[in-house]
């Protein structure tokens, strides 16, 4: 992936982003490229703890706001709240999203209805609130924040890879209908990440099935070709490369970032 630092240390400066779900792990990465590149960034999560650090780190360029992204005014009022500190938001990353596995025959509605409304619902709910501004400034650059589980099919996490199926659904619409306007819509299929998310659900394993970490470990990294996780600031090269301008011709793309286990 390019390093955009090498021809301009600060490429994106002057540009307001906002990363949803960057209190940890992908989201927090991403939250820091953008960072170092120069943004002004607001970063959103449901709790406000884990957001200070990057706060305090990066005072004066870096906010925080409140938001459980299912929650329509909720989400409204800390857009509302980002952008009366920092000005328009000129990039979205929507990277709030949660995995809950199960037989599909067990699988109760409201495990189906809480992953369509924070990886779908709440994904639309955030684009909602920045598009008026894009297209009135005419750019604009979202990235979401999908899985690989929205290009291929996993057992027991089906109503997880329905909602990231929807999300690369929305993102190529999304992308015909604002091409003309100077804006881009992509998303980015992260593999299994060494994520709170990966290192719960190989906890999981362990607990159900009796394995060893190492075991579980195995499960999980067995499809990627590398053999390994992938680790988050890899997600956020990818991201941090679609939100500058050597991106500008590429939308409607969803791009693996798994190590070849999509092609």
């Amino acid at each position: 992936m390019m390093n955009m630092a090498s021809t301009h240390p600060t490429p994106l400066a002057g540009q307001h982003a906002l990363v949803t779900g960057a209190g940890q792990g992908i989201g927090e990465a991403i939250a820091r490229q953008l960072l170092a590149r120069g943004a002004k960034v607001t970063v959103l999560g449901r709790r406000a703890a884990p957001l200070q650090t990057l706060v305090e780190e990066y005072a004066g360029q870096c906010q925080a706001v409140q938001a459980d992204v299912a929650n329509a005014e909720a989400v409204q009022a800390a857009f509302e709240n980002a952008a009366s500190t920092f000005g328009g938001i000129d990039i979205l990353v929507n990277n709030a999203g949660q995995a809950a596995s199960a037989p599909f025959m067990k699988m109760d509605l409201a495990t189906w209805n809480a992953m369509l409304a924070v990886n779908l619902t709440g994904t639309m709910l955030c684009i909602q609130q920045v598009l008026p501004g894009m297209v009135a400034r005419g750019a604009g650059r979202i990235v979401n924040v999908a899985s690989t589980a929205g290009l291929k099919g996993y057992g027991y996490v089906s109503a997880y890879c329905a909602a990231k199926h929807g999300v690369i659904g929305l993102t190529r619409s999304l992308a015909l209908e604002l091409a003309s306007k100077g804006i881009t819509v992509n998303a980015v299929c992260p593999g299994y990440t060494e994520t709170d998310i990966v290192r719960d659900s190989i906890a999981r394993v362990v607990q159900k099935t009796g394995r060893s970490e190492e075991q579980a470990m195995a499960e999980f990294v067995k499809g990627n070709p590398q053999g390994r996780l992938v680790q988050p600031n890899e997600v956020a090269d990818a991201v941090l490369w679609l939100c500058g301008s050597g991106a500008s011709a590429i939308t409607g793309q969803s791009i693996a970032v798994a190590g070849g286990e999509v092609m």
